[in-house]
């Protein structure tokens, strides 16, 4: 195991405002706020402004999104004025890329470095863990959001940071995602998993919605559109909209493939299924291009729903 204890650590006080509070996807979003945050001190970069060598915008885009929760603290079961300790750490993976992982603990706990193997074999119960996978990208065509190509700032020095122990790369997890349209071991659903539903669905990218200030559609709207597909398959099977709201995530897992422009289809297709010991329901999303079948996120989601 790469020894982690030079990894730069980065810890606050946080009180949860409106702006990262409830059932959507605001939390998704501030917690990505506080990774370029992160990765802007630990590598010594405006992650806000960076830029090419051919001074072309350079983004921190996020390739891979999870969250882990429990039965104790959930993204969804956050309140106004709830308080965490917040600690987070940044690796590289890769010359253009790096890992954060962030800690939401309860405020004052004497708890150890936050370290891979703890958020990827022995999570706590008392909190919750954010894991993010960046790669730098620029646009190889002002017009357009398809075509994203692999270039980081010329101020970026991954070296500098410690390595993630290989074992612990997201990217195993999103090679297996994009082949098989889920997250979950192949053949895990043959002998654990219950289907109950499939469901289609489709979204247009809303220009008023969806976008982020650099015209890209925003990390966090992936979390929206997958959201309001499953939202729409709950209500297919009779469940109520109070009852959505009531979900209880314990895991989810978001790989981003590609990007889209303002105006353009995406085709949902959702599986979900129930173990069938625990109740637990898994939820698998994928998302193509109407037109062009472009693969553009996968995303699978372990949640306990509430009696309906």
């Amino acid at each position: 195991m790469s020894d982690t204890a030079c990894s730069p650590v980065l810890t606050r006080r946080i009180v949860a405002s409106p702006a990262m509070c409830g059932p959507g996807s605001l939390f998704f979003g501030q917690a990505g706020d506080w990774t370029w945050q992160t990765v802007g001190e630990a590598c010594s970069i405006n992650t806000y402004r960076a830029c090419t060598p051919d001074g072309d915008p350079s983004y921190l885009a996020f390739y891979y999104y999870r969250v882990r929760a429990s039965p104790l603290v959930h993204p969804y079961g956050i309140a106004f004025g709830d308080e965490f300790d917040l600690e987070s750490r940044v690796f590289q993976d890769g010359s253009r890329s790096v890992v954060t992982l962030h800690r939401l603990a309860p405020p004052g706990a004497a708890l150890p470095a936050l370290h891979p193997d703890e958020f990827h074999l022995a999570p706590r119960r008392d909190c919750l863990y954010v894991e993010n996978f960046n790669r730098w990208l620029s646009r190889s065509d002002s017009d357009t959001n398809q075509g994203l190509v692999s270039r980081p700032p010329a101020d970026f020095r991954p070296a500098d940071l410690p390595a993630l122990p290989s074992e612990h790369s997201p990217r195993h997890a999103c090679g297996r995602a994009r082949h098989h349209g889920t997250f979950h071991p192949a053949g895990l659903a043959d002998h654990d998993l219950l289907t109950v539903a499939a469901f289609h669905t489709t979204h247009t990218v809303d220009a008023a919605r969806d976008l982020n200030g650099a015209g890209l559609l925003y990390f966090a709207s992936y979390f929206s559109i997958i959201d309001t597909a499953l939202l729409r398959l709950w209500r297919e099977l009779g469940r109520s909209d109070h009852a959505f709201l009531r979900r209880h995530l314990l895991d989810h897992r978001l790989a981003y493939f590609s990007n889209a422009d303002p105006g353009d289809r995406i085709d949902i297709a959702v599986r979900l299924w129930r173990h069938a010991a625990s109740l637990e329901e898994t939820s698998d999303v994928r998302l193509t291009d109407a037109v062009t079948g472009r693969l553009i996120a996968v995303s699978s989601i372990r949640l306990l729903p509430p009696s309906v």
